[in-house]
């Protein structure tokens, strides 16, 4: 019972975010300066050519002349159905557009993501594995460090010596497998940093409880203790870090195609953003909102899995 309620409300919750980011998103983008009419009357020809009336008919003929709140419900109403509209720019569907630049996208994040869990999660380990003092404090500064390089700077660097001077991976370009290696490290260092620091500080408190010291009693090591006992209840925090990654990788692939000049989400995003192509921006901030809830709600369904009190409870108990 506890479990089926507990599922039946993370889904709703998960509805919730994605319908609130469709409908913040509408109102942000309506608010912007500018006419993203006349950017788009612009790039074809341009606007100061046009007369009054041609200007007045492409609104008309865009729905841009209706009453925001008809605006509102004809966009929801299409993104129920999968129609998020057209671009303003190329006259395309955004949902083909999409569904052409999420493949190198997932590509990358999803090697990214398994190099930050992977590494994090190994960082993480080893910092409370050690028993030299020294060793443990350096593996524990780590994370702090590695979280506050900028992205950007990561794959100059990484295209810096693994491209130019040692020829070891292509720097630009969609190549192949070679080509997704240095743009998947630059994302997952942030994100391995991240998960380290989570799971390394909830490893720690856990291995401070009181049933730890039974199983010391009992002659276990501290690798069997960690290993064993320690991991697993230690895991839900890292676990919602691992999804908080999931929707951070747009906004990384903003960075990262833009500097290794690779087709994808980002690049679609940053061109619509500069272009003002509000349908673009829309629906990538839906899917990515999407995304977003779907691996969240998958995660908040596994917790009971990971530990049997939520089970019983329906609810997350911290003591």
């Amino acid at each position: 019972m506890h479990t089926a309620l507990h599922a039946a409300t993370r889904t709703l919750r998960a509805v919730f975010v994605v319908w609130a980011a469709f409908t913040l998103t509408f109102v942000a983008l309506r608010l912007l300066p500018g006419d993203p009419v006349a950017l788009m009357l612009s790039g074809r020809g341009g606007f100061a050519e046009l007369t009054p009336q041609q200007v007045a008919q492409a609104r008309t003929d865009l729905g841009f002349d209706r009453p925001l709140i008809v605006q509102y419900g004809s966009a929801l109403a299409g993104a129920l159905h999968g129609d998020l509209g057209a671009s303003l720019q190329t006259g395309q569907p955004v949902s083909r557009m999409i569904a052409d630049a999420i493949p190198p996208t997932l590509q990358v994040g999803t090697l990214a993501l398994l190099l930050a869990l992977a590494l994090g999660t190994l960082l993480g380990v080893a910092a409370n594995l050690t028993a030299i003092p020294l060793l443990r404090q350096l593996l524990r500064s780590l994370p702090s460090f590695a979280v506050s390089l900028p992205s950007f700077w990561v794959g100059l660097v990484l295209i810096q010596f693994l491209s130019f001077r040692w020829h070891l991976f292509p720097s630009l370009g969609d190549s192949g497998f070679d080509s997704v290696i240095l743009p998947a490290c630059t994302m997952a260092i942030p994100g391995a940093a991240l998960v380290a620091q989570v799971l390394g500080k909830s490893l720690h408190t856990t291995l401070q409880e009181p049933y730890a010291d039974t199983v010391r009693a009992t002659g276990a090591g501290r690798a069997r203790l960690l290993f064993r006992h320690g991991l697993r209840n230690a895991a839900i925090p890292a676990a919602t870090v691992a999804g908080m990654l999931v929707g951070s990788l747009i906004g990384g692939a903003v960075v990262v195609e833009t500097v290794f000049s690779r087709p994808g989400m980002g690049r679609i995003t940053q061109s619509a953003v500069s272009a003002q192509d509000l349908p673009v921006v829309q629906g990538v901030v839906v899917v990515a909102a999407l995304a977003f809830a779907v691996v969240n709600l998958l995660i908040d369904l596994m917790y009971p899995l990971l530990d049997p009190r939520i089970r019983a409870t329906g609810r997350l108990v911290t003591a």
